[in-house]
Formats: C-alpha cells, structure tokens, sequence
C-alpha cells in the first residue's frame, strides 16, 4: 500500500484521552499515576523507564510552543494580561504531554526492532543544521543546545513519526462513499411530547420547517452538516434515507423527539474530506491498540519541583518557531 505524506499529522491525531498524557492536575501516563521523583537532578524533567528528558530539550519544545501558541492574528498574546496563566499553563501542557508521548514512542519503537536508517538519519542532521543556524545567540543561551542536541532531539522525534507509520501502514484506506456521505439538513428536536404533537400537526399542515423549527427547536443549531455517528442512531437511520426537500415522521428517542428535513443529501467536498478523516480514524485505533498496552507497563517519574519552577521567557528576545516546520521539510516522508 502506497503511503501518503502525512508529515507531522501523525501526532496532531493522536488524542490525549487515549495517548499519554502528563498534567500536573493528574500527572498520569494513560490510566497510571506518575510517581514524583526526588532522584532526577536540577537539569531533567521526567524518566520513563531508562530514559531521561533533559531539561535543555524541554525548552526547546517551550520556546516553539510558546511562539506558534502565543500569536492569533499577527497579534502577540504575550504582550496582554488576560489576568490568569492559562496560556502559560496551556503551552506547558501541551510541551510536556509531546516530550512524553515522544519517549515512549521512542521506547515501543526500540522493542519493536525499529531504527531509523542511514539516509533518515541524514535527513535529521540536515534538518538539525538548518534549525539550529537560525537560532540567535539568545536563543540558543536560554534553551543551552548544540547543534548535536538539535539532531537528538530531531531523531527521537522521527523514531516516533516512524513508529507510527510502523503501526499504521497495513490500515484499509478504502472508504465508500456511502460511509463517508456528508448530508445538509435542518432539524427540531423537543423534549415535551405535548410540543412534539404540535410540531408534527403544523408540519402536516405544510407550515414551513425553518418558521417552526425557529419557534420549538431546543437545539443550538437549525441548520446542519452531518456525517455518519453524528446523530442519534434512530434519528440517522431516518435521516441519511431522505431526498433532497424531503422531510421526515416524528422520530422518537431515548432524550426527545426530532424532525429533519434534508436539504442536500450529498456534499461532495465534504465527503471527501471525510474519508481522510475516517482514515486517520482507524489508524489512531490502531496505534492505540499496541500503543496503550505498552504505555500500561511503564514505568515513570517526574520532577515536579523543577517543572513548576520552570517558567516561559515571554519577556526576552525568544522568537524562534520553526523547529516543527523544519522537521517536515526534511523528515515529513519518514
């Protein structure tokens, strides 16, 4: 089966429900608490098993976190007080949650007998020499790397990119177009089975659908794209059989009762732009099913003390944000 370029997607799927996730609220690694650790010294982060994050790698995940996240717009998020340290606190998260799921990637990917080879490894220099030459002297002071430290960094993080390929390339991509069909249409949905009756009189009486959907409906939206799994059961099964202008019974479910009138029974674009989606779907279920059994096995430690301690220079002259950017120029086909 042909692969498709997917470059740093393989990460951006994978959901912290179901991945690895490190938070101070739970400081978990899957369903698993971590221990606090009072053996790691001033300069590392976490162990998951053998293996030790440094605290001069976490800065560098800091530093481009802090800077893809704290720009909307053009506008610099940093230079206003939204009076919390949400923002900090989000991108410390995100940086953390990363770092781990990385090292444990990197740690399946060992078990499993999988390297990175001669010419990957080339490329992953050759990213680490363009990243690390457009760092300023700042820059590089505040995260403390070499650029031998960028290329680790960079390998660690194309070990997991081909952990997941590993893990993934068998997935059927096929998906028919029935499965992944798109349908536009509008609905009303009651709680009270006395405004039901009512709602289905006035439909009968050929009242326009928009004009009482607007008077009855309990839901925030009228008007609605939806792909299978999207609604009720029973309320899909009706749905996805109607024509365009066609509207349906009274649908009764467990919550209430909803009428729908198709308006479009068939979004082309949107249906194709499903079935990526459907596809990534059944390849996150399959990482996860290999992924989660091995994470369950761990072992893992944080250095508490000094995560909370760290903090982000948002006040110095920290700008850099390429370091995702550059891995996909050279590393996306891995």
């Amino acid at each position: 089966m042909k692969r498709k370029k997917i470059g740093t997607k393989w990460l951006r799927i994978l959901s912290a429900a179901t991945c690895m996730t490190l938070l101070l609220s739970g400081c978990q690694i899957g369903d698993k608490d971590i221990v606090i650790s009072k053996t790691l010294n001033n300069r590392q982060v976490f162990k998951i098993d053998r293996s030790i994050c440094e605290l001069k790698e976490v800065k560098v995940y800091l530093a481009n976190y802090q800077n893809l996240y704290g720009t909307a717009y053009t506008i610099n998020l940093w230079q206003h007080d939204f009076g919390d340290n949400s923002l900090a606190d989000y991108v410390k998260d995100v940086t953390l949650e990363e770092l781990t799921r990385v090292y444990c990637m990197d740690l399946l990917a060992e078990s499993e007998g999988i390297a990175l080879s001669e010419n990957e490894q080339q490329n992953v220099s050759d990213a680490a020499e363009e990243y690390y030459d457009s760092l300023s002297r700042e820059e590089i002071f505040y995260m403390g790397v070499s650029e031998a430290d960028i290329e680790e960094y960079y390998a660690h993080y194309a070990l997991a990119q081909k952990l997941y390929h590993s893990l993934t390339d068998g997935v059927n991509e096929e998906v028919s177009d029935d499965e992944a069909r798109v349908i536009e249409i509008m609905q009303i949905f009651v709680t009270n089975g006395e405004d039901a009756t009512v709602v289905r009189q006035k439909l009968s009486n050929g009242d326009d659908f928009a004009a009482v959907a607007n008077n009855y409906n309990e839901l925030a939206a009228i008007q609605v794209t939806v792909s299978r799994d999207d609604l009720p059961e029973e309320v899909e099964e009706v749905a996805f059989r109607l024509d365009n202008d066609e509207i349906s019974q009274m649908i009764t479910t467990e919550n209430g009762y909803y009428f729908v009138k198709c308006l479009n029974k068939y979004n082309v674009e949107l249906t194709e732009e499903n079935k990526a989606n459907i596809v990534e779907k059944r390849q996150k279920e399959a990482f996860d099913d290999v992924y989660n059994e091995f994470v369950a096995a761990r072992e893992s430690y944080l250095n508490v003390e000094l995560w909370e301690e760290l903090t982000l220079e948002t006040e110095k002259d920290i700008a850099t944000n390429s370091f995702f950017a550059v891995f996909e120029t050279y590393c996306g086909d891995i």
